[in-house]
């Protein structure tokens, strides 16, 4: 494993990727100046590269527009933040681990078994640190959760419920009308947005699945349920002010409010209204929530069973406000209820009930930080490059393969009918 970087100064930074993740990712070394610091960006896209460099204080030599240009010059940084589009993950991981730069990878680390595996073979080989982007491990939430797991408390877990309500306006902008509405130009529902829950659970489980089986389809965002007097678009549209999936209010109502960040980031490059109103016309985010070429399901169950008998229920929906995870866990000895912030013990021998508080740091979307995660997975990915301890990383390259081959095995499931096997990752 690469060694510590000298002592006295930050950890420096490549990023690869300046769009909203890259950003974000950014941003918290903006925050702590001293203990991590960018020193260079690749972004195709003119207007945000230049931007992102104004922000950090980059040198134009150091804003490329392609990342291969900072791959062939010899290592500059002691780490990357690779946050670039799914499906351009696997070659720059590879590139940058051979150079010997740790790496902290957004999720999904790649689309398909042999890639993903290809991902931690490269590291392994080449001796440097890799963290996935499994923000939910690193909330203050989280962390108080499995305390409380692991103390036995609880006694054994027999089994867990796990929602994740995306958000009926979440689902239109990404998932319906955005970069992931179509599993063969992106990945599957499951990969892109709820990889973090089952990998969530086999967290706080402490153990990967053996078995899984899922349902779920595309059922609401069709041609077939549009109602009747609906546009194409939404700007001009006869039924838009009645529309839960209105785009010009939901993108112009940030607008007006004055939210500058995601997800209206994703819509204009400019803040301003002439910039909406021609994206709303002319680009994918003011189409008709039911006349788009969308394909990824908007609802979708997973059922996993676990050594010693442990099941578990996970739920992604559409039809929800967006908001925190909800989890409840059954044990030998007690009951826990999770709401993303609050966790209630209930024990069965003393019938005592506890309410904690974890006090999230934010909401639970990319704007409002992923309840802190966003934050602690850099606070520790930079604790580790800083000190040389890769035991800091809660989601390195053995589990996040882990949890990557259950959430493939449980779409084979729903594409198949079956119940699958989840392969074991190996050494």
């Amino acid at each position: 494993m690469n060694s510590a970087k000298p002592a006295g100064r930050p950890v420096t930074l490549l990023v690869i990727g300046a769009g909203d993740r890259g950003t974000g990712h950014a941003r918290w070394a903006l925050d702590h100046p001293d203990r991590a610091r960018v020193v260079a960006v690749a972004e195709p896209r003119a207007v945000r590269r230049e931007r992102f460099a104004a922000a950090h204080g980059i040198a134009a030599v150091d804003a490329v527009d392609d990342w291969r240009a900072l791959a062939a010059r010899p290592k500059s940084a002691d780490a990357v933040l690779i946050c670039t589009t799914d499906r351009m993950h696997v070659e720059p991981a590879a590139a940058f681990a051979a150079l010997g730069y740790a790496i902290m990878l957004e999720k999904p680390m790649a689309l398909d078994e042999e890639s993903c595996r290809g991902i931690v073979e490269a590291v392994e080989r080449a001796g440097v640190m890799l963290a996935i982007g499994h923000v939910l491990r690193y909330t203050p939430y989280t962390k108080a959760l499995k305390e409380i797991v692991d103390s036995g408390r609880l006694g054994a877990v027999m089994s867990v419920q796990h929602l994740e309500p995306v958000g009926f306006w979440h689902q239109a902008h990404s998932f319906v009308r955005g970069n992931w509405r179509r599993a063969d130009e992106s990945t599957s529902m499951l990969m892109a947005k709820s990889c973090h829950d089952l990998d969530w659970l086999q967290y706080v489980i402490g153990r990967p699945p053996e078995r899984v089986s899922s349902f779920g389809s595309l059922t609401h965002f069709t041609a077939a349920n549009r109602p009747q007097g609906a546009a194409d678009r939404c700007t001009g549209c006869g039924v838009e002010a009645s529309c839960p999936y209105s785009a010009v209010q939901l993108y112009g109502g940030m607008l007006e409010r004055g939210e500058h960040t995601w997800p209206l980031g994703v819509v204009v490059d400019e803040f301003t209204s002439e910039a909406l109103r021609l994206a709303l016309a002319e680009g994918p985010y003011g189409r008709c929530v039911y006349a788009c070429d969308n394909d990824v399901v908007d609802h979708q169950v997973v059922s996993l069973e676990y050594p010693g008998g442990v099941t578990a229920v996970f739920t992604m929906t559409a039809f929800a406000r967006a908001g925190h995870r909800s989890t409840r866990i059954f044990g030998t000895h007690g009951e826990l209820i999770g709401d993303g912030r609050t966790l209630t013990v209930r024990e069965f021998a003393s019938g005592q009930e506890e309410v904690i508080d974890t006090a999230a740091a934010g909401d639970m979307s990319a704007a409002g930080g992923h309840g802190g995660g966003d934050a602690g997975l850099m606070d520790a990915f930079v604790a580790a490059v800083a000190s040389g301890d890769a035991t800091l990383i809660r989601s390195g390259p053995r589990d996040s393969l882990t949890s990557h081959l259950t959430v493939l095995a449980a779409e084979r499931a729903r594409l198949a009918g079956t119940v699958e096997r989840v392969p074991r990752p190996g050494r």
